[in-house]
């Protein structure tokens, strides 16, 4: 019986996410793992339908459902949470970019019955030299095992408790934004639940791998800049 939903929404970055899904295939705890593929390449797409089977994801393509072009992560975080409820479970988003390890469910779960009050538990992330990276270097000098906060969780490994699930609706999510990770840690705060972020749980961040184009914020920041603001993306 699975133990969570899993999600991980998909945009090209194949390599990365099919890596990203063997690895939720191997952990410890059996989860519901489920890929929505946001308008990505037919290349990507008929991979990871040729992939589905042996590494026993499901998978959703979201032009079969929506005309919207990508970023489409409202849409799928509605779906997701209307899903989880459904079956009674927590909800754990892992992206493309992030590799967890065979414990991280069953860490972040075992977190969730010791503490439920919680609205977010968050994954450290860290880089192949196994130091805290992007997005949570505010906590890089930590000594904590468990960090309580108020500031942001990233999605990039979290897990959404079946409380805060029930609690809020994301059909009134903001259509305006293309990411939630801020708003979804202060409306949990705000609904009198605690975010949390497990230090010694860490799990492999590639940073930008699920959005490439973000690094050109690294390569060429006016374009960077350019595509942001006066192309609207990347809205948080």
């Amino acid at each position: 019986m699975s133990k969570a939903l899993v999600i991980t929404p998909v945009k090209n970055s194949v390599e990365s996410t099919l890596e990203c899904a063997r690895a939720i295939a191997a952990s410890s705890l059996p989860v519901k793992h489920i890929i929505f593929n946001d308008f990505s390449s037919e290349e990507t797409k008929s991979k990871l339908e040729r992939e589905k089977g042996d590494i026993g994801y499901q998978l959703v393509h979201l032009e079969d459902i929506t005309d919207t072009p990508s970023p489409n992560y409202k849409l799928v975080l509605q779906m997701a949470q209307k899903e989880a409820i459904s079956l009674g479970l927590p909800l754990i988003v892992v992206e493309s970019d992030v590799i967890i390890k065979k414990n991280t469910i069953s860490e972040m779960i075992e977190f969730l019955k010791k503490s439920p009050n919680s609205g977010l538990i968050g994954a450290i992330t860290v880089g192949e030299d196994e130091k805290v990276n992007f997005p949570y270097l505010k906590f890089k000098s930590s000594k904590e095992h468990v960090i309580k906060t108020q500031r942001s969780l990233s999605f990039c490994c979290t897990l959404f408790s079946p409380s805060f699930l029930e609690k809020y609706d994301f059909m009134q999510l903001d259509d305006t934004k293309d990411w939630y990770d801020t708003f979804m840690s202060k409306k949990s705060v705000d609904l009198g639940f605690d975010n949390f972020v497990l230090m010694d749980s860490p799990v492999l961040h590639r940073p930008h791998g699920s959005r490439p184009w973000k690094l050109l914020k690294y390569s060429n920041p006016f374009k960077y800049y350019f595509l942001k603001f006066w192309k609207g993306r990347d809205k948080i």
